[in-house]
């Protein structure tokens, strides 16, 4: 053992050692080839915005730019001090551009006031209606006046928050921007980042306002402190210990964060949270958009899919594709790509992106020298199968939509229930000891939640287990996957969590009978009706409860089973329910925080069952 336990610390250092090596040697390539420049580029109404410029040394040739606008810091700061990497990765860098980091307004380096998802301005009457797509376009325009040796064309990308700039910036595009690319882009901060159907992303949200202020005091070159400095590894405990939302002003933030104040008064997706959507703003553009998100991406995967879908629709002569992979948030260029928690995708598809996709999109529009780009409309990794599939259109117009309804002895069936009217399925719904996210709960944010084995779950009295008998062929989901519920509660509100699972075989040598979470979603029933006007449940009345848990491409292989799991709390992925109603779960007290009985009915007349495209086998 002690032995084992050598090597393996051995191991651990010289992989760390090898990967410092490969860092630095790509920060030595950097210094060699390119010369940084630190400009304060004015936009329109004056504002100046930090932005570091990264120009090759070889100026035999000229160069496309290619643009990251962001709010975490173009750091560091000083025309000496160079970032590690300034491309996507390491071939963009020897492949050759004019790389450009902009500190966005208000932010670090820059000038303005800093506010989060700007809202777009449609109708600009002056210079000082300015959003996030008047700055980028005033940054293109002065890049192209002053930066010696391009070639008159600009590409821009980003991943989540910088996605969001990147979208922003294709809106009324620059003539010179030629490509963009937003990865994981949030498009709507309501249901990207903060809500999921109305349910609060706790340890999410808490975690990424406790480090992203919104206010400064100056121009800053180093990132602030934390506003509370966290200690524990068990954020279980920690959340459970801070206990109702209102605590965490009184006792944590302490009124310092603004943005959490405007997030606690405004739980309902009202005219603060509609502003903050881009989406309906994703017109006129003109430059060709590459959308990239992933499957496993507990932040933002309403963001790629919609994204891509809105420019669709709203831009139908713009070249657009979708590409999604089996990726964590960023992870096509953060990881290999190859696992992630319980699952083994059989080959690093991240270095496959990064060595066929999103290098040859640039090049081909924004250099000569490559003529043909042989993308299809949406490039989807199928997870399961562990292969990449071609599509026309997403999704599939060969997929056929099919229920799966829930029954009696948590059987899951293509065929219709034939219970009686009041048939269902019961359990407690305690919040004082709520359904853990994940079984590993030593790390704050786990990236890997989104596919990890929920055996630890079924294994518990309040949630509901249906699965179908084990599969003679091969089934595989495409599209969207839609959740239809028929539910009650003794209490006024309740959360209703569905999750889809591939259960393997019980014969197997390795991951025998794992239930693997293929995708889920939270929905606050008190949104049943509209999500900018919640209305309370009535206790012991059979509520239809719809909505969606967005897209998927999965093979269920032959010998698997498909399993749902019906459950109200998902703890401290999203904040506690108190069941009880109150107009503002930000303001409950400890006292309205109940234990209810919820029930899920599986009967002729109210048949509970999920929705989704199926897609026909190719032979």
């Amino acid at each position: 053992m002690k032995a084992r336990t050598v090597l393996f610390f051995l191991y651990l250092s010289f992989v760390l050692q090898v990967r410092f090596v490969q860092a630095d040697g790509r920060s030595e390539y950097i210094r060699e080839n390119y010369t940084k420049y630190e400009k304060r580029i004015p936009v329109r109404d004056g504002v100046k915005l930090f932005t570091a410029i990264y120009i090759p040394n070889d100026t035999s040739k000229e160069y496309p730019i290619l643009l990251l606008r962001t709010p975490y810091s173009i750091s560091p700061y000083g025309p000496d001090q160079y970032r590690g990497q300034i491309g996507p990765h390491e071939e963009f860098e020897k492949e050759g551009f004019i790389f450009v980091y902009q500190d966005v307004r208000g932010r670090f380096m820059s000038d303005g006031d800093f506010v989060h998802m700007t809202p777009h301005v449609p109708d600009k009457k002056a210079n000082s209606d300015t959003d996030e797509s008047t700055d980028t376009y005033d940054t293109i325009e002065w890049l192209l006046e002053h930066v010696p040796n391009h070639n008159g064309r600009v590409g821009q990308w980003g991943i989540s928050y910088p996605g969001f700039y990147t979208s922003a910036g294709s809106i009324d595009s620059h003539p010179a921007l030629k490509a963009v690319s937003p990865q994981a882009p949030v498009s709507d901060f309501y249901w990207d980042d903060v809500y999921h159907h109305g349910a609060f992303l706790l340890n999410h949200w808490f975690g990424f306002l406790n480090k992203v202020q919104q206010t400064r005091e100056g121009l800053i070159d180093e990132r602030p402190d934390p506003i509370y400095e966290i200690e524990t590894t068990d954020a279980y405990k920690f959340f459970m210990d801070v206990g109702p939302l209102k605590n965490v002003n009184e006792s944590y933030f302490k009124k310092k964060s603004q943005f959490w104040n405007y997030v606690a008064r405004h739980p309902n997706y009202d005219e603060f949270w509609q502003k903050r959507n881009i989406l309906p703003h994703l017109k006129n553009i003109k430059a060709a958009v590459m959308v990239v998100g992933g499957w496993y991406d507990r932040e933002d995967l309403f963001g790629p899919l919609n994204t891509y879908q809105m420019i669709e629709r709203q831009n139908p002569d713009t070249f657009n594709v979708l590409v999604m992979g089996p990726w964590y948030h960023g992870g096509w260029l953060r990881s290999k790509g190859d696992e992630l928690g319980d699952t083994d995708f059989g080959f690093p598809t991240a270095e496959h992106y990064q060595e066929n996709v999103d290098l040859h999109f640039f090049k081909h529009f924004l250099k000569d020298e490559e003529s043909e780009l042989k993308m299809p409309e949406a490039l989807m990794f199928e997870t399961g199968a562990n292969r990449w599939r071609r599509f026309d259109r997403w999704p599939p117009a060969s997929s056929e939509k099919r229920r799966f309804y829930f029954h009696k002895g948590g059987k899951l069936s293509s065929r219709g229930p034939e219970e009686d009217y009041d048939a269902c399925d019961s359990y407690m719904s305690d919040p004082g000891k709520p359904v853990p996210h994940t079984i590993d709960n030593s790390r704050w944010i786990n990236n890997t939640f989104y596919s990890e084995d929920q055996r630890f779950a079924s294994r518990r009295p309040d949630v509901l287990v249906y699965q179908t008998d084990i599969l003679e062929d091969e089934v595989t989901f495409a599209g969207t996957i839609k959740a239809n519920l028929f539910v009650s509660t003794t209490g006024t509100d309740s959360d209703w969590v569905v999750k889809l699972i591939d259960v393997y075989p019980d014969d197997l040598e390795e991951k025998a009978a794992q239930q693997t979470l293929i995708r889920a979603e939270a929905f606050r029933g008190r949104f049943r009706e509209n999500y900018s006007k919640p209305r309370p449940l009535i206790p012991n009345e059979v509520t239809k409860i719809s909505f969606e848990l967005w897209d998927v491409l999965h093979t269920f292989k032959r010998g698997h089973r498909i399993m749902i799991h019906v459950q109200s709390t998902w703890f401290p992925f999203i904040d506690r329910n108190p069941q009880k109603y109150v107009p503002n779960i930000f303001q409950a007290d400890e006292d309205d925080f109940i234990k209810v009985t919820n029930s899920v009915y599986r009967s002729k007349v109210h048949p509970s069952h999920i929705e989704v495209g199926v897609l026909q086998q190719m032979f």
